[in-house]
């Protein structure tokens, strides 16, 4: 999957070792952005810690989205279960079938619609994708809605934080008219 944009043509890589600086830096620039749009609390002023953005990077779960030679949005995507979606409460998922999962999404700001690009990426991988988010997150959950996603209910975190749950199922885009 690529689009073209003003920046040239998007495309997804796996995050190679060597762009990790620019990662942190990305991941920086998305923790002051958070703060400054009323989300101080979902990622502080160090999550993601840098081991484990090494970490998904050694699992091949780390991705980039590239425009040109820039790193226009990285995230997080990976195929199958997600022991914090185990337990949801206040609703339901969409279906009980395989899954993908994408975390730690952040982008440059360089190209507008770059975090859009990586979620379609990844729902075109699996055809069932999760995601969560904190619940004063709403640039991502106007995202997410945008994107044909839907509100499933919460759930909670290793360390026992609440998020709001959404997942996008390739039935669901097809009553919807959403891709």
């Amino acid at each position: 999957m690529s689009t073209e944009t003003g920046a040239g043509e998007l495309r997804i890589e796996k995050t190679r070792p060597e762009q990790l600086g620019r990662v942190l830096e990305i991941y920086e620039g998305a923790r002051r952005f958070m703060a400054e749009h009323g989300n101080p609390n979902q990622w502080g002023t160090t999550d993601p810690p840098p081991a484990q953005i090494r970490r998904d990077i050694a699992e091949g779960n780390s991705y980039v989205c590239m425009a040109g030679e820039e790193i226009a949005a990285v995230f997080y995507y990976r195929e199958g279960e997600d022991p914090t979606y185990r337990v949801i409460e206040g609703g339901r998922w969409l279906d009980d079938g395989p899954y993908g999962v994408v975390h730690r999404i952040a982008s440059s700001g360089i190209v507008k619609g770059a975090g859009s690009f990586c979620i379609r990426w990844a729902f075109e991988r699996c055809g069932s994708l999760r995601i969560d988010t904190h619940r004063d997150n709403h640039v991502m959950q106007n995202m997410l809605r945008k994107n044909g996603f839907v509100f499933c209910g919460i759930i909670h975190l290793e360390d026992g934080s609440e998020r709001l749950a959404f997942q996008k199922t390739a039935e669901a885009a097809r009553s919807h008219g959403t891709r």
